[in-house]
């Protein structure tokens, strides 16, 4: 799989390798002259391709290198678009024409076929002669090794410099701000309830998680500080991306032991920890390990902790919540995500670097300023940095406007912000090339916007930078590279589904910095309608993000070289529409929400056979083009809350079309039968589709998300659909999602066709009478919501049943007592061993949930909400029982009622 992905700092070239070792098959054997050119270049490319990978890993790559690095990957993107435009030019089918006028069109557009790959087959040429020029010129100049040579044997000697987060454990208490707060309550995790260490209780752990800056290790030794003098053995170590384990150790030993570190002899690994757990053993001790970057690192250090009742302590960091879960599991205890400061802990923060003890900020500054903390958006570095890079300026409002304008968009190598650049360097980095080039992708997004994830996953699948495997589809792919970018806080989730599925995430505007400067220096991306990054853009376009900045249009200038952009994303009203003409190489287009947007727009769109991504939502689009049959590259195609109304017929000519999201009132054409990629389809009114639609539908064999709604529809349809989603959930069927949908199509359907991968099930708006038998066949079931007439005891133990239930959203919709002393009892023996959040809804007359005992071992997050026809009475009790819930993490309560709106105690 990793020789077909797109990498920032390769540009290309595997892809390239890749389609040039296609062009060598038999298949293309006919194409002599090129065959030969393409065979002289794999081997160089190759070797290129090694060295580049290893040189991306380096922070500090000397000026040759950078330059020949880049010279290198704008080859690459040139080479990559002839291969296409070849390979195109040879797989158009000639069809057999009728008739004078079609015959004699047809002969010219072979001749055109013939010329156009001619002219490619000498472009191919000229490349291969750029590539060598390239590789020369490089041996010639540079001081080492050439490349060929040097990737055998890379040096891995890097320039020491301090690093900030050491530095901070240094900091005096009485210059931190905003600390106060967050220490007790680590510290009240650590003690517990009463604020007291007792020396009989178990070994508690505590992970503080935040991003590069947030303050974590300041955090850690504040707490390390007020309560190390209490204990008999403590440490505090920092680990960083690179760890030397057995240094490490041996520091840990010398601490605790209170001996030289000289005095600690090596030995292997394994015998430092067993001398670390001896000595450890039976006395109570405070440990802290800092800054750790990923599991394995932990699932070392871990085991020279003993677990013993002495009332021990370990406190560790870390911007990772994958090794904050794992330290949790492992030995139990808590995870305390770090928050940003508040504007009031900000703004002092950022007066005390710049003013007098005393002194205040002069009115004319006040309003900057405020702009100015609300970009650092609590960030303790940022602030510190950017009040440090203020220090050296003038108090002028002209000139910290600048500054404040500058924020993410024009990270320099100043001394007052190189710590910043510094942290931010070393969590870039540290991710594997994949990952770097995901990151990169986000700067092409304004400040401060709300990205959708769906939407950014589906981007990284049409710019090449994820693919399919043997285990997972590209989305799913996709959706891993994503979490782990959340995981180490690179990215900063919005909003939240009720099952804690990110929907919507942005990234901090130092952290925008960062990954903008790096898009710029490798041409990753270019900005246009930003004029303090347009200036410092180079003239061939690659990936191109148009925004307007205030309310200046938003015009291309003249100087850009477009023929060869991959990605063309328009942000606002302002920005003039560009002629999608101009860009025969795109992959991506993006003009969701420009309202200025009209159909003449993508008249030309058919030209763009390279296509994949193509989203047109919240726009004042009516009607898709005829020409849009020749996206045969299409995977994804986004026209929600648009005023399209019929899809083409044309539109099944999309083969590669995997995800298609639509309005809730679209017409399908017949003939989606040969839609065969599709994966998910959404927002399906069934009740305007003709009976062929739903007898298609079925025939989707890589469907896995449906959503489909309004069965209001004749008897002879709902057969139609009963058998079709028969086959659909004996297939690759995930998510289904129904409305208004008789209750009887479903029951009978699974009762024949028992759903086999079908992980998410929400019927909504359809009462169930009874939950059928047919549910216990859901083997695979994570995700369960559903309205029934009554909830009994027996309900809970068909649900306890699904092995593999994670959330559960059940609603009674019945007024009516359903069980003894109004109280549904779930016991030790109802099952749900993996549930995790458990939603209950009732309407009519309340009825309660109590919790015994050992029930539901795994569920965090409860939720009750009772909607009641009568006045709420404070006779009623509202004992749940929630003490019995071993990892309650959150509980809520609303009632909606008279009088009474919500009560979440």
């Amino acid at each position: 799989m990793d020789a077909a992905l797109v990498s920032a700092a390769t540009g290309v070239l595997k892809p390239v390798l890749g389609k040039m070792t296609t062009l060598l098959g038999d298949e293309y054997k006919r194409f002599k002259r090129v065959r030969k050119e393409i065979k002289s270049l794999t081997h160089e490319l190759a070797a290129m391709d090694a060295f580049l990978m290893k040189m991306s890993g380096e922070e500090d790559s000397d000026m040759q290198d950078k330059v020949w690095m880049n010279e290198v990957r704008e080859l690459s993107y040139d080479m990559e678009d002839s291969i296409d435009d070849f390979i195109q030019h040879i797989d158009d089918k000639d069809t057999k024409p009728d008739g004078f006028m079609e015959k004699s069109k047809h002969l010219l557009e072979k001749m055109g076929k013939m010329k156009a790959r001619r002219r490619i087959g000498i472009e191919i040429q000229d490349l291969k002669k750029r590539i060598i020029e390239v590789a020369d010129r490089n041996a010639r100049y540079k001081t080492r090794e050439t490349y060929s040579k040097t990737h055998e044997a890379f040096s891995n000697t890097r320039n020491e410099v301090a690093d900030p987060r050491a530095l901070a454990i240094f900091e005096h208490a009485s210059k931190l701000i905003g600390i106060d707060k967050p220490k007790a309550e680590v510290i009240k995790l650590l003690t517990g309830l009463d604020g007291c260490l007792s020396e009989k209780q178990q070994l508690k752990v505590v992970t503080i998680v935040g991003s590069g800056g947030m303050g974590k290790t300041t955090l850690a030794n504040q707490v390390y500080q007020e309560l190390k003098e209490k204990f008999k053995c403590k440490a505090f170590v920092s680990v960083s991306r690179n760890p030397d384990m057995m240094n490490i150790l041996r520091t840990i030993l010398s601490e605790v032991s209170c001996q030289p570190y000289a005095h600690t002899e090596a030995g292997s690994l394994e015998q430092v920890i067993s001398k670390i757990s001896d000595y450890l053993t039976e006395k109570r001790y405070f440990i802290v390990i800092d800054d750790i970057w990923d599991v394995k690192t932990w699932d070392v250090i871990k085991y020279a902790f003993p677990m013993t009742i002495c009332g021990s302590v370990i406190i560790t960091t870390t911007h990772s919540t994958d090794v904050a879960c794992s330290c949790r599991s492992s030995i139990g205890g808590h995870i305390y995500n770090i928050r940003p400061l508040n504007m009031t802990h900000s703004r002092q923060l950022f007066h005390r670097r710049l003013f007098n003890s005393g002194e205040e900020c002069p009115p004319s500054l006040t309003k900057v300023s405020n702009q100015i903390l609300k970009k650092c958006d609590g960030m303790p570095l940022a602030i510190i940095s950017i009040s440090g890079l203020l220090a050296t300026r003038g108090r002028t409002e002209n000139l910290w406007n600048q500054v404040k304008d500058s924020i993410g968009r024009a990270l320099e190598r100043n001394p007052s912000i190189e710590g910043m650049i510094k942290i931010l360097s070393i969590s870039y980095f540290d991710l594997p090339p994949h990952l770097k080039t995901c990151f990169l992708y986000l700067s092409i997004f304004p400040e401060h916007s709300v990205i959708e994830k769906k939407a950014l996953i589906w981007r990284w699948i049409a710019e090449g930078f994820v693919q399919r495997d043997d285990r997972y589809s590209a989305y799913e792919l996709g959706e891993r590279y994503f979490n782990e970018l959340v995981n180490r806080s690179l990215i900063q989730t919005r909003k939240l589904d009720k099952y804690d599925n990110v929907l919507t995430c942005r990234v901090h505007d130092a952290i925008l910095d960062f990954i903008v400067s790096k898009s710029i220096e490798e041409n990753f991306i270019t900005f246009v309608g930003v004029p303090s990054l347009t200036s410092r853009t180079q003239r061939r376009v690659r990936r191109l993000s148009m925004q307007a900045e205030g309310k200046a249009n938003c015009l291309m200038p003249t100087s850009l070289i477009l023929s060869h952009i991959r990605s063309l994303n328009v942000f606002g009203d302002e920005v003039e529409i560009p002629s999608v003409i101009k860009f025969s190489h795109l992959r991506t287009v993006d003009f969701s929400g420009c309202h200025q947007l009209e159909n003449h727009h993508l008249a030309d769109v058919g030209r763009l056979f390279h296509l994949r991504y193509l989203n047109i939502s919240r726009t004042k689009i009516n009607e898709l083009p005829e020409q849009i049959r020749h996206l045969r590259c299409l995977q994804m195609l986004d026209i929600r809350e648009t005023e399209v109304y019929n899809l083409p017929a044309c539109i099944v000519n999309l083969e590669n079309l995997a995800h298609l999201a639509v309005g809730k009132h679209v017409l399908f054409p017949e003939g989606i039968t040969k839609m065969q990629a599709l994966e998910s389809l959404k927002e399906v009114n069934a009740c305007k589709q003709s009976c062929n639609f739903l007898q298609e539908l079925g025939q989707l064999k890589n469907l896995k998300k449906l959503h489909i709604s309004h069965m209001d529809v004749a008897q002879e349809h709902k057969e139609v659909f009963a058998s079709s989603l028969g086959n659909l959930c004996t297939r690759n069927l995930c998510s289904l999602t129904t409305r208004n949908v008789d209750y009887n199509i479903l029951g009978n359907t699974w009762c024949t066709s028992p759903p086999v991968n079908l992980q998410k099930l929400k019927i909504v708006d359809c009462v169930l009478p009874e939950v059928l038998d047919w549910i216990l066949s859901f083997e695979n079931l994570q995700k369960l919501c559903l309205e029934m007439e009554l909830i009994s005891h027996e309900h809970l133990y068909i649900f306890g049943a699904l092995p593999a239930l994670l959330t559960l959203s059940p609603q009674g919709r019945k007024n009516q007592f359903s069980c003894k002393d109004e109280c549904l009892v779930v016991s030790s023996e109802a099952g749900f061993q993996c549930l995790r959040i458990f939603t209950y809804t009732v309407q009519g007359y309340r009825i309660d949930i109590l919790f015994a005992p050992g029930c539901m071992p795994n569920l965090e997050k409860p939720e009750f909400i009772f909607f009641e026809n009568q006045s709420f009475s404070s006779a009623r009790s509202w004992y749940f029982g929630v003490k019995n819930l071993s990892r309650l993490v959150t509980f809520r309560c609303e009632l909606r009622c008279s009088g009474v709106t919500s009560l979440t105690p």
